[in-house]
C-alpha cells in the first residue's frame, strides 16, 4: 500500500515534503499504513491512529482518539465543533516537524497505547435539538418523522446540523424540504 500512498503525496499540489516527513515518523513507530478517505492512514490492528491532512494553510496528523491523549505539550487543536474525538496536531514547515519530532513520536506512542487498552471515547449521546419547522414537517407527514427516527443517530444528527445551520425560518423550511425525499428513503444526508 505504500506505493499508493507515495503517489498520493508526489501527486499533491502542496505540503509535499512535509507529508514525507511526517510519514517516515510515523513509519518508524510500525503502524499499517494504507489510504483512507484518500489521505494517508496509519493504523494498529485495525484500530485507526492518525491520519495525515493536507489543508491550504498547513498540514496536519489528525489523531481519531485525540481527545484521549493528554496533550502535555497542548500542541493538539480541535478539529471543528461538532467533533467529539479527533484533534490534530498542524504544521507549516519540515523544520516544524523535525524539531517537533520527539513530541510526534511520543504522542503517537501515547495514540497506539490507547487503542491497545481498547479505551473508546465516550461521545455526547444527546440529540441536535430538532428545528420547528422539522417538527411541523413530521406532523403533516407522519412516515417522514418514522423515517427520520429510523436513521442512525449519526445520520439524524448530520441533517439536524444542516437544517440548524440555517439562520433564518424560510430557510431550514427549504432544507426540510429538500431531504425530505432522501429522509423517506432512509438514506444519510451524504449517502447516494
Amino acid at each position: 500500500m505504500g506505493s499508493d500512498v507515495e503517489t498520493f503525496i508526489d501527486k499533491s499540489k502542496q505540503w509535499n515534503a512535509e507529508m514525507m516527513k511526517l510519514r517516515s515518523i510515523i513509519l518508524s513507530t510500525k503502524l499499517d499504513e494504507s489510504l483512507k478517505w484518500r489521505q494517508p492512514c496509519y493504523s494498529h490492528s485495525d484500530g485507526n491512529i492518525v491520519i495525515i491532512q493536507p489543508f491550504k494553510a498547513f498540514v496536519a496528523l489528525m489523531f481519531f482518539k485525540g481527545t484521549l491523549l493528554k496533550d502535555s505539550k497542548k500542541v493538539l487543536k480541535e478539529v471543528g465543533p461538532n467533533s467529539q474525538a479527533a484533534k490534530r496536531f498542524e504544521f507549516t514547515s519540515t523544520a516544524q516537524i523535525t524539531k517537533q519530532m520527539a513530541t510526534i513520536k511520543a504522542y503517537i506512542k501515547e495514540a497506539i497505547a490507547l487503542e491497545k487498552s481498547g479505551e473508546k471515547v465516550e461521545f455526547n449521546k444527546k440529540p441536535a435539538d430538532i428545528p420547528m419547522e422539522l417538527k411541523s414537517a413530521f406532523s403533516k407527514q407522519p412516515a417522514l418523522k418514522k423515517a427520520f427516527m429510523a436513521l442512525t443517530p449519526g445520520r439524524q444528527r448530520a441533517y439536524l446540523l444542516v437544517i440548524n445551520g440555517a439562520k433564518q425560518s424560510a430557510t431550514r423550511e427549504a432544507r426540510v424540504k429538500k431531504y425530505a425525499p432522501q429522509i423517506l428513503k432512509g438514506k444519510g444526508l451524504n449517502d447516494r
